[in-house]
Order: C-alpha cells, then structure tokens, then sequence
C-alpha cells in the first residue's frame, strides 16, 4: 500500500465545512470580537462548531492534508500550547484515549438551580460557617484536642450544595482574603474550589463532599508545625524546610487516629505536594501512584496558595496563578486535570475587580462556563473613578451597552482595594447580586 505523502498547512475553511477534531488557529476576526477564550482551539463538539457557524463566515485551521485528496484530516496531535494563550484549548474528540485517562468521564452534568446573586445569602452563612469551624478544628488540634470529624463533615455538605445550587456565590468569596487567619482560610477556600471543581468534572454529589472534606483537612497537618516556622516571613532555612515537609506526615496521622473512616482524606493530607514528574515529597511518587483526589487537591492548594497574601509573599491575580500551573501541567500537576481546572476558573472569576474599556470599573459577580469573556458585572465606578450612583448590574453575554452606546467590554483586572473598591465592603452590605439592584448606602 502507498503511503500519501503528508505536510502541515493553514487553510481557510468555510464554516459549513468544519468537523469535529479540526484545530482553528486564526478565525475571519479578531479573537476579541468573539467568545471564544483563546487564540486557537481544537474543536471538540458540535456545540463548538455552531459557535463558530454563528460568529464567523470562514476561519483558518491547521491540519494535515493528503496530497492525493482534498479532504483535511483534523488538527496536528502534536503541537504543543504556545503560552498563556492557549489554556483553554481542548483536547479532540478523535485523539485516541489514554489507557488510564486521568480525568474520568463526567457521570453527571450540573445545571445552576439559582444565580449567584439568589445564592449568596446562604452562601454567606455557609462561609462563615465554614470558617468557624476550621478555626476550631486547627486551634483545637493545637491544643491536643481530637478532629471534630462531624461538624466537618456538616459545613463541608452544607457547602457543596451552596456550590450545586450555584458555584459562583461561594468561589467567590473565596477571592476575599486574609493575611491574619490564611492557614484557617486557606483551608476553607481548598475545600469550596475542590468543590466546585468536583461539580465542573461531573463527580457524583457523595464524591464531591469526600473530595470536599479531603481540601478542608489536606494541612491539618500544620498545627503540629511551630508557629515560628509557618508564619517565618522570609525563606526557610533547609532544617526548617525539611520540618515544614513534615506537616503530610503528621496531617496522615491526624485523621487516623478518629474513630472514623477518614482513608480518601488520609491518603490527601500525606500526598497533596507529590508532583507528577516525582520530584515533590513526602515520597517522591510517580504519576501513577499519587491519589486521584490528590491529585486534584494539591493542584487547588496551590492555586489558593499563590493567590493568597502570606507573611512572605504577596498574593497574584488569578491570571498568574493559571500561568504558573499551566506551564508546569504535565511535570508538576497533571496535565488533563491542569487543563480542566483552568476551564473552571477562566479569565474573570466571580470576586474579580474589572475595569471596562470605557474606564468604568466593577465587581465580576457571575461567570459562565461558555462565555468567560462576558460575564455579569457589578459597575460601581464611573470612567473618572466617581461612585456610580446607583450600581448597575451589566451581563457582558447579552452585548449590554453603554451610555455612549459602546458594547461593554472588559479591558483588564485590577486588585482588590483599587479605586476604594474593597470586594468584603460589598459583600458584608450585601450589593453582590445579578440583577439591577439600587443599595441604600454605597461603601
């Protein structure tokens, strides 16, 4: 049998013609015309077909073409993503499966019973919740007490149904952070993103509150750890590093010794800083033998952990975060889970301070998995910085405009604090809703 000789091209596509497997590089405009996240896609669904036939007349895609026929045989399985760009590409749907895929297929897809704003009352209460009890759960250890398993257990179920009913109202309050309590808050915000990963995976309820459980209680472990050593604020020395290490140990030990089966939330607290490639510790595992949950927590860890401000370092956009676990997906975080948790987070995630194109300046308040460019928006700042009286709630997805008559458009992300823009203030008065809402007072 003759083998047709083979070369890689770009070549401009009609819409109607394109296929499943096919990897879009260049579309008929500008990428930041459109919904579509990054500049270059493999197309995975039908669904991600009819995007491009209803945004778009013609697009370019790479692939490889026999000579001896005209037909384009999908994308080039090799190419690897070109920087922060292409986080949001997808795997085809007609590259062959691994034999042991790391993310399992979904068994069950969520649909948002609420929107964010509805939510964010119970939310509320369920954070503080949260957050009580792993204050008590780590001042209590301190002090030789024994894990309170059950009301761990009831704030972590409470949770993940807050993030069923609607993920965005407790991811983001995650994004309000504390320099005094990030051990404690630390491990709430693991829990609630392990949630709401869990649901973006499509694990069933049980195993979402297990997994739920394992992030609250992954660095237990730390309460055995001198406060001199974890609240050091410059660099450990490598005696101190290596007692630092020694909170997997103690965190496997700790819920072993209730009187519960606790194995999933074991085997995360001694294995959450094992890395893919067997460099991380406390044993040097290789891919294969680090705990699917572990896995997982130790990838949200380390996002929580980067966006965080701690006494030696101050915390980065989320945009960052997403950069650092995506260069290091495949070395030292699993690459499919890597790919899949940056599909959760996107670009704006609920909590995040936007400035529009048009100056004007709000509060990212829900984000949608199929359009992270246009999510709804709380404005709370004119173009000059002013107080917007009243706030107004935009949705980026139905192309609201402004008084200029301007598409609403997010131009970039600004910190927390910027322009008096404090995300607890509005939170704590309650403005953080996804309707028109005119507050009393405005802070």
């Amino acid at each position: 049998m003759n083998k047709s000789h083979q070369e890689i091209v770009e070549t401009q596509l009609d819409v109607a013609e394109l296929a499943i497997g096919m990897h879009v590089v260049r579309l008929d405009r500008p990428w930041e015309e459109t919904d579509f996240l990054i500049q270059g896609f493999v197309i995975k669904d039908q669904s991600d077909i009819e995007a491009l036939r209803a945004q778009c007349g013609f697009v370019f895609i790479e692939g490889r073409v026999q000579k001896t026929n005209t037909v384009h045989e999908g994308t080039n399985r090799n190419q690897k993503p070109s920087g922060l760009r292409r986080l949001f590409k997808r795997k085809s749907a007609s590259e062959p499966a691994p034999q042991k895929p790391s993310v399992p297929r979904k068994r069950v897809t969520y649909i948002n019973k609420v929107d964010a704003g509805t939510e964010m009352a119970t939310a509320r209460i369920r954070f503080e919740d949260a957050q009580e009890t792993a204050k008590a759960i780590m001042s209590g250890l301190r002090v030789g007490r024994t894990l309170d398993i059950n009301n761990a257990r009831k704030v972590v179920k409470g949770c993940v149904e807050s993030v069923l009913r609607n993920e965005n109202a407790l991811m983001l309050l995650t994004k309000i952070k504390h320099q005094d309590a990030y051990t404690a808050e630390h491990c709430i915000n693991v829990s609630i993103l392990c949630a709401a990963f869990g649901k973006h995976l499509g694990l069933l309820q049980g195993e979402i509150e297990t997994l739920a459980l394992c992030g609250l209680l992954h660095d237990v472990g730390k309460t055995k750890i001198p406060d001199e050593i974890l609240n050091k604020p410059g660099a450990l020395t490598p005696k101190e590093f290596e007692l630092m290490r020694h909170h997997t140990t103690h965190g496997r030990t700790i819920p072993m010794g209730t009187s519960h089966s606790l194995n999933t939330a074991v085997d995360v607290a001694f294995s959450h800083h094992e890395r893919m490639d067997g460099s991380g510790y406390p044993r040097g595992l290789e891919a294969h033998q680090i705990p699917y949950f572990a896995k997982i927590v130790g990838l949200v860890d380390t996002y929580d952990a980067i966006t965080s401000d701690r006494v030696y370092d101050k915390g980065r956009a989320s945009m960052q975060a997403l950069d650092i676990i995506h260069k290091h997906r495949g070395t030292q975080f699993d690459a499919e889970l890597a790919d899949e948790f940056i599909q959760l987070i996107g670009i704006y995630p609920p909590g995040s301070i936007v400035e529009m194109i048009n100056g004007e300046v709000g509060i990212v308040v829900e984000s949608r998995p199929e359009h992270k460019l246009k999510p709804c928006v709380l404005l709370v700042r004119e173009s000059d910085k002013s107080v917007m009286t009243p706030y107004r709630t935009v949705d980026l997805k139905v192309s609201s405009e402004d008084a200029a008559g301007e598409i609403y458009r997010i131009a970039r992300e600004v910190p927390d604090g910027t322009h008096n823009i404090v995300l607890q203030e509005f939170v704590d008065q309650g403005l953080i809703v996804t309707r028109p809402r005119a507050p009393a007072e405005q802070p």
